[in-house]
């Protein structure tokens, strides 16, 4: 099971990094790309910190049943957080 988890999470770090740091490319202006991904990097960062910090804390506190639910929840309300702004714009690329 530890293989198959990790496999899966090398598979979800695969199908997104590339697209995110393609979005960074094309949205960042030519002489601020470095420092966009830079704070690309430092606020994915913080983000996984402060997950990893509110999963724990669930855990020490409530217990696992908590944690995955709470984990559940924020999944949902990401998707409807999704649908409700509807259609995304096309970026343009850089030629």
């Amino acid at each position: 099971m530890l293989f198959l988890g990790i496999g899966l999470w090398g598979l979800h770090m695969g199908l997104t990094q590339g697209v995110l740091a393609a979005l960074v490319a094309a949205m960042a202006p030519e002489h601020l790309r470095g420092s966009a991904f830079g704070l690309f990097g430092l606020i994915t960062g913080l983000a996984a910190l402060g997950a990893s910090v509110l999963a724990g804390t669930l855990w020490d506190i409530i217990g696992p049943t908590a944690t995955f639910a709470a984990g559940a929840c924020l999944a949902v309300a990401a998707l409807a957080g999704f649908l409700l702004l509807g259609k995304p714009q096309k970026v343009a690329a850089e030629p």
